[in-house]
């Protein structure tokens, strides 16, 4: 029987993505952003649709450290993790996630991971 590609339905539930993370837009990022008292900027956005087009492709099975330290490679050249807290101060993980709609990992709330709280 010949190989048929996955429905995106079925890539969904393979990435573990929630509904709602298709459902997302930049308005809706604003608003999540404002709660975060974090008004967004080019930089924002360069790392939130990072964070996004990343988590659609692997998915959101990496844990907080792991996603921290995708996120920091990527703008290493900014300068990776310090850069990251200057845009997210409450920690890059935790606020980027949620202005993205993305659920948060395992341990991003866990004191000892270092989200500034």
């Amino acid at each position: 029987m010949p190989k048929t590609e996955p429905s995106s339905t079925e890539l969904r539930q393979m990435r573990k993505m929630p509904d709602g993370f298709y459902e997302w837009n930049e308005a809706l990022a604003k608003q999540l952003a404002a709660e975060e008292h974090i008004e967004l900027t080019d930089q924002h956005w360069q790392v939130i649709h990072f964070l996004r087009k990343y988590c659609d492709t692997h998915g959101i099975d990496s844990g907080a450290r792991s996603l921290l330290n995708v996120m920091s490679e990527q703008f290493q050249s900014e300068g990776g993790k310090k850069y990251l807290y200057t845009l997210f101060p409450r920690g890059p993980v935790v606020q980027a996630c949620k202005i993205s709609s993305i659920p948060l990992p395992e341990h991003a709330l866990d004191l000892s991971f270092g989200s500034v709280h």
